[in-house]
């Protein structure tokens, strides 16, 4: 295996070079290795990870289309950072999607998809603060999918995932501080489905999106009073 590459999982189909380059430039970019505005130069990457540039150069063109990356004219590729501003439009999107993701999963119910995300409620109950990076960003992939499955609705599925990529290198550094509340949010929008409580599972699905933007650290959050409305409505204290 080349030096500093993810070591692949027994039996798995071996990963083009590129995809694993990606992984491994990613996962010190979500772990907060990497600072926003960082320069990432191919020259380095190639000799820390034991490859040629070329593939370095495709990992990076891979990383700036899921927006955890910016590349620039002259500049080259650093990684991606936000303002408080842009932060605040990427998560009000992204609550109002997440939020209408749910309410449709709960109008459709299909039982082979709930039964999945109550498998995966059962493995992230065992997640804990001392959890890996990979597996905090993993499990909570995972549940994120199987919901949007759920919901049956493929422009809806390919948004929000669009949307989780972009703001992953907002959250995702900072994710091991909420690891309790967010699978305590996961499994109450979980119950609202299961329950076919389509507008309770969207105000939940909409504030936990809030509540973990409200968790980052205050230069990333706008100087106004509580933004959602729909948190409010629910009470909500804490996080």
């Amino acid at each position: 295996m080349l030096k500093g590459l993810p070591a692949a999982k027994p039996g798995a189909v071996h990963a083009p070079l590129t995809q694993l380059v990606a992984q491994a430039i990613r996962a010190r970019i979500l772990s907060g290795a990497l600072a926003p505005g960082e320069r990432l130069v191919e020259a380095h990457w190639s000799q820390a990870l034991g490859v040629s540039r070329v593939p370095v150069r495709e990992a990076l063109r891979t990383l700036a289309a899921e927006g955890v990356v910016t590349i620039e004219p002259r500049r080259g590729a650093t990684v991606t950072g936000y303002t408080a501003e842009q932060v605040h439009e990427l998560v009000e999107v992204r609550a109002t999607l997440e939020g209408l993701n749910a309410r449709l999963a709960a109008k459709r119910r299909d039982r082979e998809l709930l039964q999945g995300l109550e498998r995966r409620m059962a493995a992230g109950a065992q997640v804990t603060e001392k959890s890996s990076l990979a597996k905090l960003q993993q499990d909570n992939d995972d549940f994120h999918e199987t919901l949007a499955r759920a919901a049956s609705n493929s422009v809806l599925q390919d948004l929000v995932r669009m949307l989780r990529e972009r703001t992953a290198v907002i959250f995702a550094p900072h994710a091991a501080r909420r690891t309790k509340e967010t699978w305590d949010e996961h499994g109450a929008i979980l119950r609202a489905v299961i329950d076919g409580d389509a507008e309770l599972a969207a105000l939940l699905a909409a504030r936990h999106v809030h509540s973990a933007a409200q968790a980052l650290p205050a230069h990333l959050l706008r100087p106004v009073a509580d933004e959602a409305a729909g948190p409010r409505a629910l009470g909500r204290t804490g996080t």
